[in-house]
């Protein structure tokens, strides 16, 4: 016997609107700071009409000196860490959410490539954070294909963890 599908808005919609619907019905507010998703986490968000209302900040924090100036990460956490770890991720996303006062901060830090990558952190691996008042959670990803591919990837991903953290 198969389950009676749903018809609401959420099921309906493309991740994009998926989003959209969940922070419009919580009544959440998101901020992003990103580095190798380049703004496109961004575009797809303030795409959907209406995002001024659940949509606070977006910075695009490239280098290193932005993460530091404009998200408040520590000099020592870059230094130690590198930009792409899960502990620059997590200051990001943690950083834009007091920055902006928004409820949700996302971040994205990674290596797009063509070039950059090490043995140990090869080219398109990505960590994503996700922070609220509760605490922070960082994902690690090792994303495959030319740098648009891997943006694209992890503005998905990021959207994909966004929604798993707003569904109930």
């Amino acid at each position: 016997m198969a389950l009676p599908a749903c018809h609401c808005e959420v099921c309906l919609s493309s991740l994009d609107q998926k989003i959209a619907a969940l922070l419009r019905g919580s009544g959440l507010t998101l901020s992003v700071a990103e580095s190798c998703s380049g703004g496109l986490i961004a575009k797809r968000i303030t795409d959907i009409p209406g995002s001024s209302g659940y949509f606070l900040f977006g910075a695009v924090t490239y280098a290193n000196s932005s993460k530091e100036r404009v998200l408040g990460v520590p000099l020592e956490l870059l230094e130690t860490h590198g930009a792409v770890s899960s502990e620059v991720a997590s200051a990001m996303a943690e950083g834009v959410r007091k920055l902006s006062g928004s409820d949700l901060g996302i971040a994205t830090t990674g290596i797009a490539g063509p070039d950059g990558g090490t043995p140990e952190k090869p080219v398109g691996t990505v960590f994503i954070a996700i922070a609220s008042a509760d605490g922070c959670s960082v994902f690690q990803h090792l994303f495959n294909g030319d740098r648009d591919a891997i943006r694209e990837a992890t503005s998905e991903a990021a959207l994909e963890l966004l929604s798993g953290t707003l569904l109930p």
